[in-house]
């Protein structure tokens, strides 16, 4: 029996990506895009969402942007009814907005370790209670959370990231429990460390040529001996979007160079 690759196409669909005017989410919804899917994105205000829409307009890609803060369910609710309104119902999510507080933890506020939690944990589940009821109804839906390498390790200064990721690997499991029998697909994607601008000073060669000491400790950490890409997670994203991983479920792909399989060398 001869695979039907036309189940990697996302035509006819609609993908809501959180967070994607730049970095990780705007690759992934690229990597949609090209696939064939609608593209719906958001983004926490109007001048994101207007670089976001500059961005892809760039790279010849029409987009739905909308300004929506997604730890606010009510503001949450409303814009998956203002999408299903102006382009579709949202067959797959993406949960990619997140920030990170890198703060030893003696010294982090709870509230700002709260924060966190809202952002990178809460919001997610909150996006899901929102779209989850349509896929229902359909029959079919795929949830995408973005849940990192630090759901599986723990760092220095990263306490309410690290715990964030680790309970969305659990929020995507739990998922799959509840709403595989609806055909709707919940896996998480765990990048590792990405060339994005906020990681661009921690690239950056120093005065005397060489590179930044956390440059040096990744490359020797990573069997790839390299930052990953925007463009190493579209192949991953892809899959988990689309039909092809239809009976993948309840599972996080990690896009790391082999870091969590990796020990690294004796010094």
């Amino acid at each position: 029996m001869a695979f039907d690759m036309s189940k990697f196409s996302l035509a006819g669909k609609t993908a809501l990506v959180t967070g994607a005017s730049y970095g990780i989410g705007f690759a992934i919804a690229e990597g949609f895009a090209a696939a064939g899917a609608t593209i719906v994105f958001n983004d926490i205000n109007e001048e994101l969402v207007q670089k976001g829409m500059a961005a892809y307009a760039e790279k010849g890609i029409k987009v739905h942007g909308y300004v929506c803060d997604v730890t606010d369910e009510e503001a949450v609710m409303a814009l998956i009814a203002r999408i299903e309104k102006d382009v579709a119902p949202v067959d797959i999510l993406v949960n990619n907005a997140g920030i990170i507080r890198r703060i030893p933890m003696h010294e982090m506020e709870s509230s700002e370790f709260r924060k966190v939690i809202d952002v990178d944990l809460v919001a997610p589940y909150i996006m899901a209670k929102a779209v989850i009821p349509s896929m229902m109804k359909r029959g079919h839906g795929k949830i995408i959370n973005i849940c990192s390498m630090m759901s599986e390790l723990g760092r220095e200064t990263v306490s309410a990231y690290a715990s964030a990721k680790g309970g969305l690997k659990m929020l995507t499991r739990n998922i799959c429990s509840e709403y595989g029998q609806y055909n709707i697909q919940c896996n998480g994607l765990g990048p590792g460390y990405i060339e994005t601008p906020q990681t661009a000073p921690l690239r950056e060669i120093q005065p005397d040529g060489s590179r930044h000491p956390f440059d040096q400790f990744l490359r020797a950490k990573t069997p790839a001996e390299r930052w990953g890409t925007p463009e190493d997670l579209m192949g991953p994203a892809l899959f988990l979007a689309s039909e092809a991983s239809d009976f993948v479920n309840g599972q996080v792909l990690y896009v790391d160079g082999g870091i969590l399989a990796y020990i690294g060398r004796q010094p």
